[in-house]
């Protein structure tokens, strides 16, 4: 008897420590969830690749009303108004000879003229190449160069066609002739190619003060 209770006690007693509990079973699905939300929390967001770059924006058009308060804008406005008057004197009559040089001369330097004035007040004389990296300088050689030095020989051609013509000034001369018309345009040349030289110097001392702004 008492074996037996041995054998039956010992054997209940080596049986238990082998049998462990179950883990206790959860709600269906919640096992397979589970790996699965582990991988969402491993994955990333792919990186976000950045839109290639456009071209650079443009600020709006604004006068650059400093410039056109500065001696250089209003000598430029005095430039292009004597020189309109001298070029519409010449074509609006009747020309001929070294009068064409003289007319062509007035026409380029104005509407070179007008380029400076409107990229200046505008403020986009960096556009140009090469020339707006260096734009006081390129106003100083436009005006002593071309301004002073072609207004000056059409200044000359058309005050030598005046006194050609200095006979129609005679007192009761009737015929059509282009006396007034020509000195009015040498008038107009000669205080034209003055504003240049002007200019011309403004530029200058700018130049050699080691300024690099044209005001």
């Amino acid at each position: 008897m008492p074996s037996e209770e041995r054998g039956a006690s010992g054997e209940g007693r080596s049986g238990t420590p082998g049998r462990r509990p179950a883990a206790q079973a959860g709600p269906p699905g919640n096992a397979g969830d589970a790996p699965a939300r582990a991988g969402a929390r491993g994955r990333t967001a792919p990186p976000t690749v950045p839109p290639p770059p456009g071209p650079p924006a443009r600020g709006s058009l604004s006068l650059h009303r400093a410039y056109l308060r500065s001696p250089l804008g209003l000598l430029r406005l005095g430039q292009l108004a004597l020189g309109a008057a001298f070029w519409v004197t010449v074509a609006a009559h009747k020309y001929e000879g070294a009068a064409h040089f003289a007319l062509f001369a007035a026409v380029l330097v104005w509407l070179l003229t007008l380029a400076l004035f409107g990229l200046s007040l505008l403020g986009r004389w960096e556009l140009v190449p090469w020339l707006g990296s260096r734009w006081l300088l390129t106003n100083l050689v436009h005006d002593l160069a071309l301004g002073v030095g072609l207004y000056a020989a059409a200044t000359g051609i058309m005050g030598h066609k005046a006194k050609q013509r200095s006979f129609c000034n005679l007192p009761g001369y009737s015929q059509h002739c282009l006396y007034s018309a020509y000195l009015s345009a040498s008038i107009c040349g000669g205080i034209t190619a003055c504003l240049y030289l002007f200019s011309g110097l403004y530029c200058l001392s700018r130049r050699c003060q080691d300024q690099r702004d044209i005001i």
